[in-house]
């Protein structure tokens, strides 16, 4: 059941002075920084074609399967800035404090993205072919978020930004390639000022309202999805992503969704109405039962993984 939603011109009136408080705190936390700085240049050289160089082969890549995958998954989220970038300004605006955050973030995103794909290319990571095939999909599918009005969108971006940043972190510590690491340790940076800025909206919502904040905070954790879910072959590559503990069900209970609403005070919060009290018996039972899969998860993983390691040792 839901309730009747406030319009969203509510909401970016209301928050419009907060929106340009947190966007000035982002501006002075935020530290410039330069994507040809982090990229292996002296690693990369010509491929076949035009210039007539080597062809990819996957021996060439020093990073194992599974993080390769969520290489792949991580730039070809944020290939599809564009799709984002319309998305936060349909459900916000391109005015004052909200349309300068919008700017202020696409340029960020995109240096991401940049950042990557140069990472990917000089170290012959992954096979870039491929890679480009699977962003032309990708970006052809149009397959985007669609929250309800501007709430939604900030509840939604709160846990996505997060969740991006626990990703990018995981991967680059898995890698295996100290330069990797810097690179995505570097990225993650920018995300969680992204998260700190949508979270500290939410919470500033939740003060003008916070039945309707945990209404949609319930609704968005329940539905909530990766944005990858279009790109092809994406449910082989997170399942390669979650047996390698980069992103699974563990990881988004433990490090995503706890911390997110225990910043937000939202399971100990008081003077609630029946559907914001209604809402966080959702999310609580939302919480529990996630707990339980990853406990499950966890569990049958570490048998695959030994069962794995004996057959590899009788070989």
């Amino acid at each position: 059941m839901k309730i009747a939603t406030a319009g969203p011109v509510r909401w970016l009136v209301e928050l419009e002075a907060t929106a340009e408080e947190l966007m000035n705190r982002h501006l002075s936390s935020a530290r410039e920084w330069f994507p040809h700085q982090y990229v292996p240049w002296s690693l990369g050289r010509d491929f076949d074609g035009p210039l007539g160089g080597e062809p990819w082969h996957p021996e060439q890549s020093a990073i194992g399967p599974a993080v390769r995958s969520a290489l792949v998954v991580n730039l070809l989220t944020e290939d599809n800035l564009p799709g984002y970038h319309w998305i936060i300004g349909d459900r916000t605006t391109r005015d004052g404090a909200w349309g300068a955050w919008l700017h202020q973030w696409t340029a960020e995103e995109d240096r991401h993205a940049a950042a990557l794909r140069a990472y990917l290319h000089a170290t012959r990571a992954v096979d870039p072919v491929a890679l480009e095939r699977a962003r032309m999909a990708h970006l052809r599918t149009g397959t985007l978020p669609e929250p309800e009005g501007a709430l939604g969108l900030i509840a939604y971006a709160a846990v996505q930004e997060l969740a991006t940043r626990v990703s990018h972190r995981n991967t680059g510590r898995l890698s295996g390639d100290p330069v990797c690491d810097r690179l995505l340790a570097r990225i993650a940076q920018d995300e969680n000022l992204h998260m700190v800025f949508y979270r500290e909206l939410l919470r500033a919502a939740a003060e003008l309202d916070a039945d309707r904040v945990l209404v949609t905070l319930d609704e968005t954790i329940r539905g909530f999805a990766m944005p990858g879910q279009g790109m092809p072959g994406f449910g082989r590559m997170a399942a390669e992503i979650a047996v390698a503990g980069v992103y699974d069900p563990r990881v988004h209970h433990d490090e995503v969704l706890v911390p997110l609403l225990r910043a937000l005070k939202v399971l100990d919060r008081g003077g609630l109405g029946p559907a914001g009290e209604q809402a966080r018996e959702r999310i609580a039972e939302h919480l529990e039962g996630l707990d339980a899969r990853a406990a499950r998860f966890v569990e049958r993983r570490a048998q695959a993984l030994a069962v794995r390691a004996r057959r590899a040792e009788g070989a």
